[in-house]
């Protein structure tokens, strides 16, 4: 039994269709992939308790590090801290998402395809 391709898929001009879509893919895979390796090296600053605690990550999201004024190191108050730290490395860390997002966004013109990011 032979398979039928629905109607207005026929073979001809259609394989030039497919390989340009497919050219087009490998590019935006490759413009992806150099954008992400930028990205991967930026770094991005947060702050919490008005400057208090700074966490800086990089685009990887691992904690390149992060800065703690003696003032805000009270041993009474150990939860203060915790919550000033989750805060500022969690909003930067929200940053360089977001920022990976827009980018990729951009490149692929917001087309959604699963594997290529």
């Amino acid at each position: 039994m032979k398979a039928r391709l629905p109607k207005g898929y026929s073979n001809g001009g259609n394989t030039t269709n497919i390989q340009q879509l497919a050219r087009q893919a490998q590019k935006m895979q490759e413009e992806m992939d150099a954008a992400s390796k930028e990205l991967e090296e930026k770094e991005y600053t947060a702050t919490a308790g008005g400057g208090a605690v700074n966490a800086v990550v990089n685009g990887k999201l691992e904690i390149v590090s992060l800065d703690i004024k003696k003032d805000v190191v009270d041993p009474d108050d150990i939860d203060m801290l915790s919550d000033l730290i989750i805060a500022s490395v969690n909003e930067a860390i929200r940053k360089a998402r977001d920022e990976k997002a827009e980018v990729m966004d951009k490149i692929s013109g917001g087309l959604n395809v699963p594997g290529l990011l």
